[in-house]
C-alpha cells in the first residue's frame, strides 16, 4: 500500500514538517530505512542514527523534530503512532472466506460465512466462529467454544471445550487455552485427579503468544480481561484472573487462583506463588519471584543482578554464613547488654 505523508498526518493526528506529497509504502528501522519507508524515533539511545537516516519520513516528538534531515510526523507518542501506521502499511493477508476441504467442521457448529477455516482445522460440536475470523491450519476449536468477531487463531492453536473469546483476539501458533488445570487430591501417597469443570473467558482485544498455556478453572472460570497482552511461553494456572490491559513477558509463571489487577506488567521469567493478589498498576521486574500479595502500586523486584563468577561465589558463601553470623551477633549483644529493643530502634 502506498500513502502520502499528508494522508498519514490527517489520519493519525500528526503535525507534518515537510512535503505532504511524499509517498511511503513500508516501515523500516531508523538506520535501514530508504526513501520509500517511514521509521520512528522513540528511544534516546538511537538519536545518533537520526542525522544519517535516509527514510522518507520519521515519526518523532517535538523536541527531536529540528534534528531530522528528512520530513517528520510530530506526535506525543511516536511508538504508538508508528504501530498504527505499520498496521496500515503492512496489513494481515486478506481472508478467503469459507471452509477448506481438508478442514473438519461438526454438523451443528456455527461458522460465519465471512470466516476462513484453514486446512486440517477442527471445529467441534456446537462451537461458534464469529464474523471475519481466521482459524489457522491444524487449529482445534473444541465443542461449545465461542470465538468473537475479527479474531485470528494461527497454526495449531488449541481452544478447549466451552472456552469463550471476545472480539479482535489474536492467538499465536501452538498456544493452548482451556487445557486441564493441575488439580489433584492427595490420598495415602497417591494422587486422585480433580475434574476441572470450569472454563476460560477471554475479553476483547487480547493477544496470546506462541506456546503459551492457560488452564481452565477447577470450579470457576479462569479469566483474561480485555486488552491483556501475553508473550510466548507463559504459564497461567487454573482460576487465575488477569486484569484489563496487563502485559506479561515471556516465561512468566502464575500459580493457581492468583488475581492480577488492571495494567499490571510482569517482566520475563517473573513468577507468582498461588492464591496471591496484585493490585492495579504493579510492575514486577524480570526473574523476580513474588511470594506475597501486593496492595500498593509500584515497581517490585526480588532478583540479584549477575556478577563475575568468582565474585558471585564469594557472595553466595557469605549468604550461607549469614545465619551463623546472626547467632554470634545476638550472643555478643546479649553479653554486652544490648537488647532487641535497642537494636530495633537503632535500625530505625
Amino acid at each position: 500500500m502506498t500513502v502520502t505523508l499528508g494522508e498519514l498526518a490527517v489520519r493519525f493526528g500528526c503535525e507534518l514538517h515537510g512535503d505532504p506529497a511524499v509517498t511511503v509504502d513500508s516501515v523500516a528501522a531508523l538506520s535501514q530505512a530508504g526513501p520509500r519507508s517511514i521509521t520512528f524515533l522513540a528511544n534516546s539511545k538511537y538519536v545518533a542514527q537520526l542525522a544519517g537516516t535516509r527514510a522518507g519520513a520519521v515519526i518523532l516528538d517535538a523536541k527531536s523534530a529540528a534534528d531530522s534531515p528528512v520530513p517528520v510526523l510530530v506526535v506525543t507518542n511516536p511508538h504508538a503512532t508508528y504501530a498504527r501506521i505499520a498496521t496500515l502499511l503492512h496489513p494481515d493477508p486478506p481472508l478467503r472466506p469459507g471452509v477448506h476441504p481438508a478442514a473438519t467442521v461438526a454438523g451443528d457448529a456455527v461458522v460465519d460465512p465471512t470466516a476462513e477455516i484453514a486446512a486440517q482445522a477442527y471445529i467441534g460440536d456446537g462451537a461458534h466462529i464469529g464474523a471475519r475470523c481466521f482459524i489457522g491450519p491444524g487449529s482445534v476449536i473444541e465443542r461449545g467454544a465461542q470465538i468473537g468477531d475479527d479474531s485470528r487463531f494461527l497454526a495449531r492453536a488449541f481452544v478447549g471445550h466451552h472456552v469463550v473469546f471476545g472480539k479482535r483476539c489474536i492467538v499465536q501458533p501452538g498456544a493452548v487455552i482451556g487445557g486441564d488445570g493441575f488439580g489433584y487430591a492427595s490420598e495415602k501417597g497417591t494422587w486422585v485427579k480433580v475434574p476441572q469443570i470450569g472454563s476460560v473467558r477471554v475479553g476483547d482485544d487480547v493477544e496470546i503468544g506462541a506456546n503459551t498455556t492457560i488452564d481452565r478453572g477447577a470450579l470457576e472460570d479462569t479469566v483474561i480481561e480485555e486488552g491483556v497482552k501475553l508473550d510466548n511461553l507463559i504459564m497461567i494456572a487454573h482460576n487465575v484472573r488477569i486484569g484489563a490491559h496487563s502485559a506479561l513477558a515471556a516465561c512468566v509463571a502464575i500459580a493457581g487462583s492468583c488475581v492480577l489487577g488492571k495494567r499490571c506488567v510482569l517482566g520475563g521469567k517473573a513468577g507468582l506463588s498461588g492464591h496471591l493478589t496484585l493490585c492495579d498498576d504493579v510492575v514486577v521486574l524480570g526473574t523476580s519471584f513474588i511470594s506475597h500479595s501486593i496492595s500498593k502500586p509500584g515497581v517490585y523486584s526480588s532478583a540479584l543482578p549477575s556478577e563475575e563468577a568468582g565474585t558471585w561465589r564469594r557472595i553466595v558463601g557469605r549468604i550461607k554464613r549469614l545465619d551463623s553470623m546472626a547467632r554470634r551477633m545476638r550472643a555478643v549483644e546479649k553479653h554486652v547488654g544490648f537488647s532487641a529493643v535497642d537494636r530495633d530502634s537503632s535500625e530505625d
